[in-house]
């Protein structure tokens, strides 16, 4: 049988840091204030001339790099973002081309907003299960910053910018188990962008705090397991209150779930990558253990994969 196991992460986040005391002069908040509400101290915004297509280009090369592997081994490249370049062509495109990928591959974008990875990340497992690829280059990247109402001080500062990228490869030893996603239209108004970012805050944590929850224990029953099998816990860094709320409906100690959403922010589609990154780098991700990944996001969608690393 046929996995896709990760071979390689990366992960690149904008040189502008933005504290929350650099928010307090333009919006009518406070560090404590934002701190209490979201967990949130920092975060990254790209500089003027920089894309997403750059943040996922840098996240990449080091994903690739960490890989051992050269970029044209890569035969698919899927980019999960809510804030492309342009219109189209796709970011994964631009990507291709920034990365000198010439195979002819195929590139394409995915929009699930903040559960854009966790479905990237499915479907190039699908496309390596099913034989279509051996190497896929899997990307969450985002600039939200250039997406917020500045006059919404409940959600221009729970947003960030950056990118995540891991390079999975064809194996015959289990990497990526299962995954689960789902979406619901119907709940399409409490979080959306037309064209700056809205959100319903109350009503968005308690459906997230629910359906992820869920999700992970459908991944879990489907696998024989319960949460304490689960070695960390990487979950979308919206929101600590979420994230905490979530553990502890799974059994799980903050100790085993990775956190970054203090220096991030909400990065979206960017905020699962950017993690896993930093928790293999340091050293927390080792080989052998179970990974649980899950996120929500506007639409809504939602889900969650294990991995065993």
């Amino acid at each position: 049988m046929i996995y896709s196991r990760i071979i390689g992460t990366g992960s690149y986040l904008p040189v502008k840091t933005v504290t929350n005391h650099d928010l307090e002069k333009i919006v009518d908040t406070s560090h404590d204030w934002i701190v209490s509400r979201s967990g949130i101290s920092e975060r990254h915004f790209a500089a003027d001339d920089e894309k997403t297509s750059d943040l996922a280009m840098h996240a990449s090369r080091r994903a690739i790099e960490a890989a051992g592997i050269s970029a044209d081994e890569i035969d698919l490249i899927i980019v999960a973002t809510t804030s492309p370049d342009q219109l189209f062509p796709s970011t994964a495109c631009i990507l291709q081309d920034k990365l000198g990928i010439r195979s002819g591959g195929p590139a394409f974008d995915m929009q699930a907003v903040c559960g854009g990875f966790v479905f990237a990340l499915n479907t190039a497992d699908m496309y390596i299960r099913g034989g279509q690829a051996k190497t896929v280059l899997v990307v969450g990247a985002e600039v939200l910053s250039r997406m917020l109402d500045w006059n919404d001080r409940t959600t221009c500062v729970l947003f960030g910018d950056g990118a995540g990228a891991v390079v999975l490869r064809a194996s015959e030893q289990p990497g990526i188990i299962s995954a689960k996603l789902h979406s619901d239209g119907r709940h399409r108004e409490m979080l959306k962008a037309d064209p700056k970012i809205s959100m319903d805050g109350q009503s968005v944590f308690k459906f997230a705090v629910k359906v992820l929850s869920d999700v992970v224990d459908e991944v879990l029953k489907d696998n024989g397991l319960q949460g304490s099998d689960i070695n960390w816990l990487v979950p979308h860094q919206a929101n600590i209150r979420i994230i905490e709320a979530t553990a502890k409906k799974l059994g799980l100690g903050m100790a085993n779930v990775v956190v970054t959403v203090g220096q991030h922010g909400n990065t979206s589609a960017a905020s699962i990558p950017l993690a896993l990154d930093t928790a293999v780098r340091d050293g927390r991700i080792q080989t052998g253990q179970n990974i649980m990944i899950e996120a929500v996001g506007g639409g809504f969608t939602w889900g969650a994969a294990l991995i065993r690393w």
